[in-house]
């Protein structure tokens, strides 16, 4: 599988992830502190061939998505659940460097990319509440599951609302991944 676009990672490890499972050129970030020089390499990439992120399904690799993002506007977004980044040597550790091949051409297949105009939102708060997303105790497995569903990677409560904003949610998408989310637990 050959890709067209530069994909930011966070590190060497990561691009040796990803060459394994693609055919594609990588730009490493060495880390959340994102440099002036990274940045720049980024704008250049989008300006000739476009940019993938496809950072770690954590903290740090949210921060790095949005660094980016908010610098190079217009960005596609891979996203690896968290389950499919978990080391299987090293405990607790996770990030795109311990993905599988598949998983990671599976997340590159389902890219989002954000929509650069702001809208005005039709998925509501209360939508959110209705689900099930903001408040109780399978809150966080439902945004997870959610983020998985839809391919916008996890979100916390007060996150949620815009990730489905900035990757044009539709409410017929959303109800249906809530619905398939909602089955799910009921068949557990």
């Amino acid at each position: 599988m050959k890709i067209k676009e530069c994909i930011v990672v966070e590190g060497k490890d990561d691009t040796t992830a990803i060459k394994q499972a693609v055919d594609a050129d990588t730009i490493e970030t060495n880390g959340s502190a994102v440099s002036h020089g990274v940045i720049k390499r980024i704008k250049l990439a989008m300006e000739r061939r476009g940019v993938i992120v496809f950072t770690d399904p954590d903290t740090p690799g949210d921060r790095i998505r949005r660094i980016v993002s908010e610098a190079v506007p217009g960005c596609k977004h891979a996203f690896l659940p968290k389950r499919k980044a978990l080391s299987q040597n090293k405990g607790s550790s996770i990030g795109v460097e311990h993905a599988s091949p598949e998983a990671i051409r599976e997340a590159l297949a389902a890219i989002r990319t954000e929509r650069e105009e702001q809208t005005s939102q039709t998925i509501s708060q209360q939508d959110l509440m209705d689900a099930g997303l903001l408040a109780g105790p399978f809150a966080r497995k439902r945004r997870e599951r959610l983020g998985e569903e839809l391919g916008i990677g996890y979100a916390n409560g007060k996150q949620l609302l815009k990730r489905l904003e900035v990757f044009c949610i539709t409410e017929d998408e959303f109800a249906r991944a809530v619905m398939t989310v909602i089955e799910e637990e009921d068949t557990k």
